[in-house]
């Protein structure tokens, strides 16, 4: 069965941001070695003949950019050499304002990558420091400006709300900003406290405090009121784009499909089966060398779990779970599966019903974690 899509894990940062609890390691240029031959043994077992033909890729991390330029050159190479690039509709670098010199746009450009996903965070040089960024604002418009003179133009800029210390005036004057640009997408996300972060630790020893709901549900609205004011249009609880600019990459997963998960603590998603991958690097980098096969974990899916997921993921987006296409693909309609959940959330105003989708009202995004466990079925 084809694989639509690859995510690909890159780990390494310059700086450990005080928010961040995705598998990511201080970039060093021997381990940084060591883990591309590694990540290559991972990919050589996915895909050990001809170039697999994928309609998206998605390089993240850690920061893929932190890499000194031999080391993204092999890693582009190593893309190159085990999927059909020519054929991918798109394909994305994730990268820190200020990692992208010449050479490296340069590079970019020429192995096919065709989107560049910016962590920004905020317009705000004192809040950067404070979150633990190491960029400053000006590299923000020197890259954007350096990646448009390349040609590589379909640019989306992450930013972050909700942090210590941040007003609705500050996070307003950040969406003001972003929007100048006229970017075709942008995603924003609030601060999540998680375990083993810095924020974490200050949060419990009392040195951190979280944003107030209600300044936080302001945050929320505001940032959807501009960038709707701005032509984009939100297309996922977290994320906006312009008419035809909205991830493709993404939407594999809201549409609950395949894809591949490499490199050290990624997940994938192959047919009947959830993969995790070991986290730490040099248990990664240990058992990738030796035989390809660095996973951790597997969890089954059956049809029990493939419906409930259908439907957590399916609500993130603004037009919902399609009825048309959840009938194609398991021969049951919403209301078969779910009839008197549907009925309960819609009298709850939780849901909306609309000709051909289920989606989430107002008032269901705001409950969202809330609506998804009713989706949760019976053993």
């Amino acid at each position: 069965m084809k694989i639509p899509s690859a995510y690909i894990h890159i780990p390494f940062c310059q700086q450990i941001c005080h928010y961040c609890d995705f598998t990511k390691f201080f970039y060093n240029e021997r381990l940084a070695d060591d883990y591309l031959e590694a990540l290559e043994k991972e990919i050589h077992t996915y895909i050990p003949g001809e170039k697999a033909d994928v309609r998206t890729i998605f390089v993240g991390g850690g920061t893929p950019t932190a890499v000194n330029h031999k080391q993204l050159e092999k890693l582009l190479k190593m893309i190159d050499d085990h999927f059909d690039i020519s054929g991918c509709e798109e394909y994305t670098f994730e990268a820190n304002p200020g990692d992208l010199d010449v050479e490296k746009v340069r590079l970019l450009k020429a192995y096919g990558v065709d989107r560049i996903s910016l962590g920004v965070q905020v317009f705000d040089d004192e809040m950067l420091e404070k979150i633990g960024r190491v960029h400053k604002v000006k590299d923000v418009y020197t890259n954007i400006d350096r990646l448009v003179q390349a040609g590589l133009t379909n640019v989306s800029i992450d930013l972050m709300y909700a942090l210590p210390g941040q007003t609705v005036e500050d996070f307003e004057k950040t969406i003001d900003e972003a929007v100048q640009f006229g970017l075709p997408h942008y995603s924003s996300y609030s601060l999540q406290i998680e375990p083993k972060t810095v924020f974490y630790q200050r949060y419990k020893k009392g040195k951190l405090t979280k944003a107030k709901e209600d300044d936080e549900a302001e945050m929320y609205e505001l940032l959807q009121r501009k960038l709707a004011e701005a032509g984009a249009v939100q297309y996922e609880i977290s994320n906006f784009a312009k008419p035809g600019f909205e991830s493709k990459h993404n939407l594999t997963y809201w549409n609950n499909e395949y894809y591949y998960g490499i490199g050290a603590g990624a997940h994938g998603y192959l047919p009947g089966k959830r993969t995790i991958n070991i986290r730490p690097l040099p248990a990664y980098v240990k058992k990738a060398t030796e035989d390809g096969k660095p996973v951790l974990h597997e969890e089954p899916i059956g049809l029990k779990e493939q419906l409930e997921e259908e439907m957590f993921l399916g609500l993130r987006k603004t037009r919902g779970v399609s009825k048309e296409l959840f009938h194609q693909k398991y021969g049951k309609t919403l209301v078969d599966v779910f009839g008197n959940k549907l009925t309960e959330l819609k009298e709850r105003s939780l849901i909306a019903e609309e000709t051909d989708h289920i989606r989430l009202t107002s008032k269901g995004r705001i409950l969202g974690n809330e609506v998804f466990q009713e989706f949760l079925l019976d053993e």
